[in-house]
């Protein structure tokens, strides 16, 4: 891979990957059936060298959708930067055929206006995150989390009004409990700004969007849902088969705890462990696909910190 000099995508980008799109709930949406998380790995610490190798990569294997949040980072806002970068470095020519989002709900700045769900927040972190980005619009803009004390009304009305003065196409939720989802998905209706997806975390460690009929819902009305966090921040890979890597995110202390390899969980890795040794296929391919299967899941969020990973990934859409 060419990472010096004029960044040119693969011609074949679309060869195998079209057929992998799904129509994002009854919209005119299609998403890639992977998608390109940057939760982690491409903050304002990690090596920009890398992250260009890593979105080069997806794109050139029609990965189109490239997700990001205010908050990401380290350090907060550092990932937008980042993509900012890469837009002017190399994809401002094919700006038109990503699909960009970002979201804003968890704490981003001191004081009372730099959290949860009220306008002021929302309106402002909006067009810092276009700043970052170097961008006009976002294909997507989410409420990243459900705000018990803000009314949702004003949460809803504020991301109506980012789309209408053309900084968001379209409108995403996140972690929103059932309830308030279909508040949601009746008042963005009558608003003609239909709720385009859902965002929560599905998984063969955690369905709680299955179990609390949340992934049921948004497939009775038309909306469509990206799980993230499909493979439990590499539970279900082989990276901690055998114990804990003296270089992961698990002994690193970070957002993934040594705590979460409960006996119930070990019980789950060691059967998907089983299961793809029996079929020839990675962990993390038949963690993906059993996402994938799910009735109503558009498309899946996966990280890397190295093609590698991305590589073993696609394999999940091989038949």
């Amino acid at each position: 891979m060419n990472l010096k000099g004029t960044y040119v995508p693969s011609p074949h980008r679309y060869d195998e990957a079209s057929s992998h799109f799904r129509r994002c709930g009854c919209s005119g949406v299609l998403l890639p059936a992977l998608s390109l998380g940057f939760w982690h790995n491409f903050g304002g610490v990690d090596p920009y060298e890398r992250s260009r190798e890593l979105t080069h990569y997806a794109f050139d294997h029609g990965i189109t959708h490239f997700d990001l949040a205010n908050n990401y980072g380290p350090p907060y806002g550092s990932a937008e930067e980042t993509l900012g970068r890469l837009m002017e470095d190399d994809f401002r020519p094919y700006r038109d055929e990503l699909f960009i989002s970002s979201k804003a709900g968890y704490d981003m700045w001191e004081g009372p206006y730099g959290n949860w769900g009220s306008r002021k927040y929302l309106m402002a972190s909006i067009d810092q995150s276009l700043r970052r980005m170097h961008l006009d619009y976002v294909d997507l803009f989410y409420s990243h989390r459900y705000d018990p004390l803000t009314p949702l009304e004003e949460t809803l009305q504020a991301l109506v009004d980012i789309v209408r003065q053309g900084k968001a196409l379209y409108i995403g939720i996140s972690r929103w409990p059932l309830d308030a989802l279909r508040t949601a998905v009746a008042y963005l209706s009558r608003r003609d700004t239909p709720l385009l997806i859902y965002q929560g975390r599905l998984n063969l460690i955690d369905r709680s969007p299955i179990d609390e009929g949340i992934l049921d819902f948004c497939h009775e009305h038309g909306v469509g849902f990206i799980s993230f966090s499909p493979l439990a921040q590499g539970l279900l890979t082989d990276r901690y088969l055998h114990g804990i890597p003296t270089d992961s995110r698990m002994a690193q202390g970070g957002s993934l705890k040594s705590s979460a390899l409960t006996p119930q969980v070990k019980k789950i890795v060691s059967k998907l462990a089983a299961d793809a040794a029996q079929s020839g296929s990675t962990m993390a391919s038949q963690a993906l696909r059993w996402v994938l299967r799910q009735k109503g899941v558009t498309s899946v969020l996966v990280g890397a910190s190295r093609v590698s990973q991305l590589e073993d990934d696609l394999r999940c859409l091989q038949p």
